[in-house]
């Protein structure tokens, strides 16, 4: 729980767009975005899972936004998310910041 007043729960949400939009548009094809996101979220779950991490611990979550564009989440224990940093800078430093 964070946030010092009596609405907590939505404390600092004002500036997040579409939060007090509906879940669906009519008209907007959710389904192609989120199957381009889902096939991207797997490719990177595939690439975590042969570095050595567990999805139970960090994991790409494939979504869509409010118009229907594809949308991959990072979700994870903070430790596997640093260790995924740690593990993209020492990359990024190899190659002297190119990705």
């Amino acid at each position: 729980m964070t946030g010092a007043g009596e609405d907590w729960l939505g404390d600092g949400l004002d500036g997040i767009a579409g939060v007090d939009s509906g879940l669906w548009v009519p008209g907007v094809d959710y389904v192609a975005g989120w199957r381009e996101a889902r096939e991207a979220a797997d490719r990177l779950n595939r690439a975590l899972l042969g570095a050595g991490f567990e999805l139970s611990a960090v994991r790409a979550v494939a979504s869509t936004d409010e118009s229907g564009r594809g949308v991959v989440r990072l979700a994870g224990w903070p430790g596997a998310v640093d260790r995924l940093a740690v593990l993209l800078e020492a990359r990024a430093d190899a190659d002297g910041g190119a990705a």
